[in-house]
């Protein structure tokens, strides 16, 4: 066997042990660890490079090729140009590992948020081409929540010096490519290239993430602060007898109300993102509830005009409790908040549900009048189902044709009471066609007042044998029959066959033409009140609470 040096034998070690004796068997980890110590040394001290080296370098050179065919760093933004700098920063990880190149310090990771520790878990250089990209668009701002952030002025100095690292060490691999083998850069002049582009790397990773970590923050602040209100209220509502405790809940309800709409505003892209939904809205929709609870004789609803008023405000409320809901349990686990608040899907969805609710509220709940109008069309529409069955089925159905003939009875319920509550839903809808604030209306709709008054007086006048009484309820039944189902509606109601009477026609021709009306000068509006509509009259809640959390 070969003589072996001392320098190279641990003191007490037996040189060409016999195999089967005891120093024989694998080598002890202090004489690995000096031989490796041992290989660094004397290839840190040479200027050349060994077989594996040079091929590790030809690779790197390769993906350089690729790299910039790609764009260079001009064309990260694409997808080929990021595929192809990613394979770049892992062969310049490989290369630096097979020239045994410790990686700069990064324990700073150990600072970072627990987003931040699973995207760099370790000490190890874990290139990233995002990072890179930040070096390279240094001066764009960075926008979050509609918020506009930019990187201070100590991470575009170190931005600037990563940029030269990286124009180093490219000069030096077109050299390597271009130039003859015994021109080509020196071991020396590689490592140091690669090193001090570590070296940088590793200062503006640290100043970037740390800045970023910074913003997430302030980008979430908004939820950390709704979530702590929420907390606070529920201390306040908890604690019963002390004075002013009400009074202070009522503030601290209020200040969540607009922490809501502030969140509303940014994080909900499916809405308007409307901010302006307030406080007096949740108190609305309570004292809504408390008129449910009483007769009315004193000031409460009745009937049907109970059912579509207590609808619609426990509407608002469920989706009030839903976002306490939601704030309770995203408190505990705000490092999961994704700083672009409209990512984060639980918050987005209920935010969807607040804004519905509260807007139809903002609308027919804090509008006490056209809140008794509504109401009030509502219970004529449930009387109106006896008359035509049809009717029922198409409000349980949802049904297509509910939509042309929806629009038909509000009118015709309109006309048969130009002076009653349900005037202030119509004005809402057609403010254009009513003359000040007053219930006194333009010339065409008492023109439709006047027909609905003819046709009426014709059919009543073909029923003149069931006294005043009955004769006034047959027409009325022979027209809503006749609104909900057009020419198909029961002869037998509307006179003899082949005996058409003008005046029904009439009323019917211009009843057409003021539902169409009604559904084009405002659409969304009109989408709004028919959605309503159909909410009220099932008896139908829309919101439910949510019983799976999701971030």
């Amino acid at each position: 066997s070969p003589r072996r040096s001392r320098a190279a034998t641990p003191q007490g070690a037996r040189p060409n042990s016999p195999k089967g004796s005891p120093a024989a068997g694998p080598r002890p980890r202090v004489l690995r660890a000096l031989e490796a110590m041992l290989r660094r040394f004397c290839s840190a001290g040479s200027s050349t490079f060994s077989p594996l080296e040079a091929q590790s370098i030809e690779q790197l050179c390769t993906s350089h090729r690729r790299m910039q065919a790609e764009g260079g760093l001009a064309g990260l933004h694409g997808e080929d140009g990021y595929a192809a700098c990613a394979a770049f920063l892992v062969s310049i990880d490989r290369v630096a590992r097979t020239l045994t190149l410790p990686p700069a310090s990064r324990a700073y990771r150990s600072t970072f948020s627990a987003n931040y520790r699973a995207l760099f878990p370790d000490a190890s250089r874990l290139y990233r081409v995002d990072v890179l990209e930040t070096s390279v668009d240094q001066h764009s701002e960075i926008w979050v929540n509609g918020d506009k952030f930019e990187l201070s002025p100590e991470a575009i100095h170190q931005a600037e010096a990563l940029q030269a690292a990286w124009a180093e060490l490219s000069e030096l691999l077109e050299r390597w490519e271009q130039c003859p083998e015994d021109e080509r850069p020196s071991r020396t002049e590689m490592t140091a290239a690669l090193v001090s582009l570590d070296v940088a790397w590793a200062q503006f990773e640290c100043r970037y993430i740390t800045e970023l970590i910074a913003i997430e923050d302030r980008a979430r602040q908004l939820v950390v602060r709704a979530a702590g209100c929420e907390a606070q209220l529920r201390l306040q509502l908890r604690s019963r007898g002390g004075v002013g405790t009400a009074e202070r809940a009522a503030a601290t309800e209020r200040q969540l109300v607009q922490y809501i709409a502030r969140l509303n505003s940014v994080a909900n892209l499916k809405c308007k993102g409307r901010d302006d939904l307030g406080y007096d809205i949740l108190q609305n929709a309570r004292t809504v509830l408390r008129r449910c609870e009483v007769s009315s004789r004193c000031g409460g609803f009745a009937g049907a005009a109970r059912v579509a008023a207590r609808v619609l405000a426990c509407d608002i409320l469920a989706s009030y409790e839903n976002m306490r809901a939601y704030l309770r349990e995203v408190g505990l686990v705000i490092e999961r908040v994704d700083p672009h608040l409209c990512n984060n899907a639980g918050l987005a969805t209920r935010l969807v549900e607040w804004e519905t609710s509260w807007e139809v509220g903002a609308r027919y709940v804090r509008d006490a009048a056209l809140l008794e109008g509504l109401c009030d069309l509502v219970a004529e529409i449930k009387s109106a189902q006896a008359a035509a069955p049809a009717l029922a089925g198409m409000f349980e159905d949802v049904d297509v044709e509910l939509f042309w003939v929806l629009p038909r009875i509000v009118m015709l319920f309109y006309a048969a009471s130009p002076a009653g509550k349900r005037t202030e839903l119509v004005r809402s809808l057609l403010p254009h066609r009513f003359d000040g604030s007053g219930p006194k209306c333009a010339d065409e709709l008492q023109r439709l007042s006047e027909l609905f008054c003819k046709a009426r007086q014709s059919l009543e006048s073909q029923h003149r044998g069931s006294g005043a009484e009955g004769a006034r309820t047959l027409a009325w039944r022979s027209l809503v029959r006749r609104a909900v189902l057009g020419d198909a509606a029961d002869e037998g109601l509307l006179g003899s066959p082949g005996n058409e009477d003008k005046a029904i026609d009439d009323l019917m021709r211009e009843l057409e033409r003021w539902s169409l009306e009604l559904q084009r000068h405002c659409p969304q509006d009109w989408n709004q009140c028919s959605a309503v509509l159909v909410q009220c009259v099932t008896g139908r809640c829309k919101k439910q609470p949510n019983t799976r959390f999701q971030v």
